[in-house]
This record gives structure tokens, sequence and C-alpha cells, in this order.
């Protein structure tokens, strides 16, 4: 059980960065009427958890590529191989841009909050793997215990706020959203494999990720729902709920947004590097330390473009690998009863 909650806060740690934690993501892709939306993308997600989960287990995988090459074939898998790397860099941008906007909230300079995760980043990575998924495991915890009290309270603080859309809930953004966190899954667990000791623990880090996932969305979609006249005024949405509580809140979720960002940066960043490694013979800190020195210059873009941009292409991108993971628990009892 230990282990299923240490890969479950790694999946929710991947998943939970700047635009998700910031209300951002969740609002592109769900919005007004989505409950059950969101219930079809936890359903989806515990079962391509469990694809993932299964083929890093079967193949003890140190990085991602050999995960690829079983969902997708050799051949297919060049080209999502090389959407993976684009795609990790970018999320690493966004999250690096999303430091900047939440040190900016309190008139600290956007360059200041980029410059303090850089070096934060430096400095998870001079410890061995083991310690980077332990840090990650003692932060996520905390992270989602605060966000889900702070948002129970605001739903319960405004029952005169009523919901003003009528539009019904759209099931394929739920799938796309889904498709969307594939890639930093498949590369997290690509990374550690070959920690995993049990089909046991696949089952249950499935379920513990994806029920977690989903009881959040859901809390927090609602949340918004009750301002949606007001959330394009934020660039993080989130700061419209916050404005309905005391400045120590707001202090403390900016704290918890922020750690949000650095542990979805930390799960990118992990997967890129494990498989730059694969053809470069550097330590982790070194290749960390090339990565942010390339990188960081273009997370001046801007947060907000840069989330609706790369998160609806690649959410159409990835539909293929969703649907192999689908079907994957199906082909797999299908092979073990003609082996049998």
């Amino acid at each position: 059980m230990k282990k299923s909650m240490q890969w479950s806060f790694l999946i929710v740690g991947a998943v939970i960065g700047a635009g998700y934690a910031s209300g951002r993501e969740i609002w592109l892709f769900f919005g007004p009427n989505s409950g059950r939306a969101i219930l079809l993308f936890s359903l989806v997600f515990a079962v391509s958890s469990y694809g993932i989960l299964s083929i890093s287990y079967r193949h003890r995988t140190n990085h991602y590529k050999p995960v690829l090459q079983s969902i997708v074939g050799k051949t297919a898998s060049y080209f999502y191989d090389w959407m993976m790397i684009i795609y990790l860099i970018f999320t690493t941008i966004i999250m690096i841009a999303g430091s900047g906007v939440t040190f900016e909230v309190y008139q600290v300079p956007k360059w200041f909050g980029i410059l303090f995760i850089v070096f934060m980043l430096i400095w998870a990575f001079s410890y061995s793997l083991d310690q980077v998924i332990n840090i990650n495991t003692i932060i996520i915890p905390v992270l989602l215990s605060i966000l889900f009290i702070i948002l129970f309270i605001f739903i319960n603080k405004q029952p005169d706020l009523e919901q003003t859309s009528v539009l019904s809930p759209n099931y394929l953004k739920a799938v796309s959203f889904t498709s969307v966190n594939v890639l930093p899954i498949i590369s997290v667990l690509g990374a550690v494999g070959h920690k995993i000791s049990s089909k046991t623990e696949i089952i249950l880090t499935s379920i513990i990720s994806a029920t977690i996932l989903g009881v959040l969305s859901w809390v927090y979609n609602h949340s918004l729902t009750l301002i949606e006249t007001e959330i394009d005024l934020y660039e993080m949405p989130i700061y419209g709920i916050l404005v309905h509580f005391p400045n120590l809140v707001l202090i403390v979720i900016t704290v918890i947004l922020w750690i949000a960002i650095y542990t979805t940066a930390i799960g990118s960043m992990l997967g890129l590097i494990s498989r730059i490694q694969t053809v470069i013979h550097l330590s982790q800190l070194k290749i960390a330390v090339l990565l942010v020195l390339l990188i960081t210059p273009l997370s001046f873009v801007g947060f907000q473009f840069l989330v609706e941009l790369i998160y609806p292409l690649y959410g159409l991108l990835n539909l293929y690998i969703l649907f192999r993971l689908m079907i994957y628990p199906l082909q797999n009892m299908f092979k073990e009863k003609m082996i049998k």
C-alpha cells in the first residue's frame, strides 16, 4: 500500500501543475455541468494508468521509450518519442512561466519567480532518483489537503451564487483531457518501472490516482462554475476564488500553487533526463543544468498563451495513444488466454 501511494502521488504530481492547479486547464476542458464528463475522465484515466504501469512493470523500464514502443509499436514510437520530448520541454517551460505569474501576484517581478524555480529544480536534481521521488511524496499530500480544504470552504460559503450556464457536458473534452495527461504519466512511470514490485501495486495505484484526480477535478470545477462570469478577469482562475478569502489564505494558496508547479516541473524534467541519459552519459544534475539554461528564455512568452496552445493540441495528437491504452487490458487478457 505504501508503494502504491508513492506511485499515486507521483502520477498526481505529474498532472497537477500550473495549468491544473491554477484552474485554467480544468476550465478549458470541463466547465459548467461537467460532473458526468469528469466521471468519464476518472474511469478512462484509471484504465490508462493501469496500462502504463503494467507495461513499465513488465519491461522493468528506467525511461519512457520502451513504454511508447509497447503502446504504439516500434515505427510509430519514433514519432511519439519526439512528440514526448517536445511536450516535456514545453510543459517545463509552462511550469517555469507559471512560477513567474505566482510571484507577480505580490508585485514581485516575473523574472525573479522564474529564476527561483530554476534554482530549485537544479537543487532537486542534485539528489538521487529515490530522493527526488521522496520529495514528491512529501509535497503532494500537503498540496492536496490544503487545496481540498480551501475549495470546500469556498463552496460552503457561496450558497447564493448560482450556475449561469446550461451547456451540456462535453464528453469529448473529457477524453481529450485524459489524453493530454497521458504523456507526462508515461514519462514519469517509464522512469520508475524497474521499481514497481507487483500487479496488486499497479491496480491500487490506478484506482487511488484516478479517484484523487476525479474528486479534486469535480470539486475544483464546481468552484469555478460559481464564479464563471469572472474567470476571464484572471490569468489563473483560482485567484477569482481567493478574492473571497483573507490575505493569509491567498498567501498560503499561492505557496501551494507554486509547489504544484514545482512538482510537475520535476516530473517533466525527470522524464526528459531519463530519456536523454540513454543517449548522453551525463549525470542527472548536469543534464538538468543544461536543460534549464536552454529553455528558461522561452518561459517569458506567457503562461496563459502556452497552456491554451499546447494542451488542446496534444490532447488531439495523443488520442491514438489513449485508444491503445484503453484496449490494452483486453489485449493482455486475450494473450494470457492464448498462452494457456
